[in-house]
C-alpha cells in the first residue's frame, strides 16, 4: 500500500483527495493545524474504508512540519505522494496599491517557503528510490496576476516557478510533478465542476496517467471567468 501525505488537508479538497486516492489503495496522512477537523476527517475516511491518520502542524512552523513528517515516516515508511494545498496567510487579500511588505512576506512564507519545507521532507527518499510524486494545487492567481489579491498573487506566482523548476529537474529522475491551478470556488456536494470530488478525480487521472506539468481547471478558465 502506498502512502499519500496531504498538507493543508481540509474538508473540501483535502477530504475529497483522501477519498479518491484512498479507494485506489493509498493510505492517507492528513497534515493541518486544526485537530478537531482532522479528527473528524479521519473518522469519515475510516468509515469509508480508507486507512488514515492525522498530524498537527502549522505550515508556518518549520519544527512542526519536521515533527509531523517524522511521525509519518515512523508510521508508514516512505511517503510516495505529497499533495500541497494549504490556505495560507494571516491577512485579508490586499490590493497592490495597499500592499505592505509584511503582507507579501507572510504570503510568501505560507506558500513558497512552506512548499519547499514540505517537499524537502519527502524528496530525498524519492530521489533515492527514483520514484514518487509531488502534487501542488493553487489558485488561478498563480498564472493570472490579480492586483486585488496582490499578496497571494505574488506568492503563488513564486510557487508556480518553484513547481516548474522541480519538474525540469525531476522528470528524468522518474518523479512525477504536477500542478493544477483552480479557477473555481469549491462547494461540496454539487456534482458539478466546482465540486471538490471533481477536482480530486482529475488529480488521480493526472497522476495515474503521468500527465506531467501544469493544468488550469476548468480548462480555458481565466481570472475573468472564474466559476462560482
Amino acid at each position: 500500500m502506498k502512502t499519500m501525505a496531504i498538507v493543508g488537508a481540509g474538508r473540501l479538497l483535502g477530504l475529497s483527495l483522501a477519498r479518491q486516492f484512498g479507494k485506489h489503495d493509498f493510505q492517507i496522512a492528513l497534515v493541518a493545524r486544526n485537530e478537531k477537523k482532522l479528527s473528524e476527517m479521519k473518522s469519515e475516511l475510516e468509515h469509508d474504508g480508507v486507512k488514515a491518520s492525522y498530524h498537527i502542524a502549522d505550515i508556518y512552523d518549520k519544527d512542526q512540519i519536521t515533527s509531523a513528517f517524522q511521525v509519518i515516516y515512523k508510521m508508514y515508511g516512505d511517503v510516495d505522494l505529497l499533495e500541497f494545498s494549504p490556505t495560507a496567510g494571516h491577512y485579508r487579500p490586499t490590493s497592490v496599491l495597499e500592499l505592505q511588505a509584511e503582507q507579501a512576506e507572510d504570503a510568501f512564507i505560507g506558500n513558497v517557503v512552506a512548499a519547499i519545507r514540505c517537499t524537502n521532507q519527502v524528496l530525498p527518499s524519492m530521489l533515492k528510490r527514483k520514484s514518487g510524486a509531488l502534487l501542488f494545487t493553487t489558485g488561478l492567481s498563480a498564472i493570472y496576476p490579480n492586483p486585488q489579491m496582490a499578496d497571494s498573487s505574488i506568492a503563488k506566482a513564486g510557487l508556480r516557478s518553484y513547481i516548474s523548476n522541480l519538474q525540469t529537474e525531476l522528470t528524468e529522475k522518474n518523479i512525477f510533478v504536477g500542478h493544477i491551478s483552480l479557477g473555481i470556488f469549491l462547494k461540496a456536494g454539487t456534482g458539478e465542476l466546482n465540486d471538490p470530488e471533481s477536482v480530486a478525480k482529475l488529480w488521480y487521472e493526472k497522476y495515474s496517467e503521468n500527465r506531467y506539468g501544469e493544468e488550469v481547471y476548468p480548462e480555458g478558465v481565466t481570472h475573468e471567468t472564474v466559476i462560482r
